[in-house]
């Protein structure tokens, strides 16, 4: 246990500096790009990154999640696996393009758009490379390589952004600034895959394709309704309302994607243990995700509490036209709880083999998602997008808990006391907020003082707790 806990924590510290790099940049980078475009051109480039990324599920179709699971728990089958994922992705990034194109062109968009979406699926193609080839680095837990890629694109990324508010590209110097920078962290990929594990070769195996499209496909069928779920309101906001509107909507959306990223690193660093612990430790399993959705709340509750106080201060970075979305983000931020508890559940599912489960339950809940837009959206804009999006993370939450029921992975006892303890903590929290009524930055401070004080006066961290932190620093 002692082994696997350094491992999984050393990989997560490396993807932590990662994060931390990431979520500076993406914060500086989506406010000079708010304040570079303006709310209207901002709103057609949050479209585009949306409608872009319905169709992504193309090119992923499920690769990744497959190759960590199948890599992990057998890497003889490394090269197999990896060389036809690569030769596969050629043909389906030329349907995707395609597909994205036409598209375009059934629902009648302007060529502006339809400019900005094309170069932004560009940029997709490049980034599902990145996946891909992510997941021998997560396979062999050698999360640092993943993490110093990650690190060159989003500095890249910043600087290129920041050069092009100099010119007047406007838009597309924008999505050309991502498609460059990602290009340039490939380069290094590769070299890094040729050092530290395998450098996948093109391999056209059209029997292995089957293999490869019928085992990734429970996981694209998620990925689709995912990405419907996440990206649909842009979208319709789009189509219902106003490119202002969608300015405002992705504003309050891009502060909950920074926050949403520090998902990722858990993401990468636990399923891979995950896969392995279902395979020969199912009690550790069961523990394992215990503590993540533990540590996950510890996070995700305190912030949600903190921007329904300061949501308005906090949209006020992008300046005074965007000060309308503060109450969007008042909504969405709750998102991120159930977001991260979700993720941690569909992780155990996916892990325990219950992919197709979590295909129906994203399944569900985009079909869910989509019917509260058509109806909220119209009548109260942005709004009722962001109140479909938070019932639509409790459906799934519901869901997935009956699902873990079913296979014996429900959460304990114990973690339910210690989330009543940090609803607790955090409850503490905003009684103080209130009471002080202090500026932003004071608040911050005072917030962290607060709660943490409060966490420790609850005994919420216990000997369990206590042990990991103890492995993770070597005594």
């Amino acid at each position: 246990m002692a082994n696997k806990v350094k491992t999984a924590f050393a990989n997560m510290g490396w993807m932590m500096i990662s994060q931390i790099i990431a979520s500076i940049c993406a914060f500086i980078w989506t406010i000079v790009t708010a304040w570079y475009l303006g709310p209207s051109d901002y709103g057609i480039f949050g479209s585009a990154v949306s409608f872009a990324a319905l169709f992504g599920i193309i090119i992923d179709f499920g690769l990744p999640t497959l190759l960590v699971r199948a890599i992990s728990t057998d890497f003889e089958s490394e090269h197999k696996y990896l060389d036809n994922a690569v030769s596969l992705k050629l043909f389906l990034s030329v349907l995707y393009i395609l597909t994205v194109f036409f598209a375009l062109i059934i629902l009648g968009w302007n060529s502006k758009l339809i400019t900005i979406t094309l170069l932004i699926s560009f940029e997709n193609l490049i980034k599902s490379y990145h996946s891909l080839l992510f997941t021998s680095f997560q396979a062999h837990e050698k999360l640092k390589y993943q993490a110093i890629t990650n690190t060159v694109i989003n500095i890249l990324t910043l600087i290129f952004i920041i050069i092009v508010t100099f010119t007047d590209f406007a838009l597309t110097g924008i999505a050309i600034a991502y498609i460059l920078a990602n290009f340039i962290a490939l380069i290094y990929e590769l070299y890094a895959l040729e050092k530290h594990t395998i450098l996948p070769k093109l391999s056209f195996d059209f029997s292995f394709y089957k293999v490869l499209l019928k085992g990734g496909l429970p996981f694209a069928l998620t990925g689709l309704f995912y990405t419907i779920y996440y990206s649909i309101d842009l979208v319709m906001i789009t189509q219902f309302s106003t490119t202002y509107a969608t300015g405002l909507y992705n504003s309050a959306y891009k502060l909950i994607t920074v926050l949403t990223l520090f998902y990722t690193i858990y993401a990468s660093v636990v399923f891979p243990v995950m896969s392995k612990l279902f395979k020969n430790e199912k009690d550790m399993l069961n523990f394992s995700f215990n503590k993540s959705i533990k540590y996950l709340t510890l996070v995700t509750i305190p912030i949600s509490v903190f921007a329904m106080f300061y949501g308005y201060d906090l949209i006020g970075i992008y300046g005074a036209e965007y000060i309308e979305a503060g109450g969007v983000l008042k909504i969405l931020i709750w998102t991120v709880c159930f977001l991260f508890i979700n993720g941690a559940c569909s992780l155990v599912l996916n892990a325990s083999h219950q992919e197709y489960s979590v295909t129906k339950i994203y399944t569900i809940a985009a079909l869910f998602n989509i019917v509260l837009n058509i109806f909220l959206i119209p009548k109260y804009s942005v709004y009722g997008a962001s109140f479909s999006t938070v019932l639509s993370e409790i459906l799934i939450l519901l869901l997935e808990l009956y699902m873990l029921r079913k296979i014996n992975q429900l959460p304990n006892r114990h973690l339910i006391y210690d989330i009543i303890k940090i609803c607790a903590a955090s409850a503490i929290l905003g009684i103080a907020l209130y009471a002080l009524n202090l500026n932003l930055w004071i608040a911050m401070i005072v917030s962290i003082i607060v709660y943490f004080s409060a966490i420790f006066l609850l005994r919420t961290i216990d000997q369990d707790d206590k042990l990991i932190i103890k492995q993770i620093i070597g005594k």
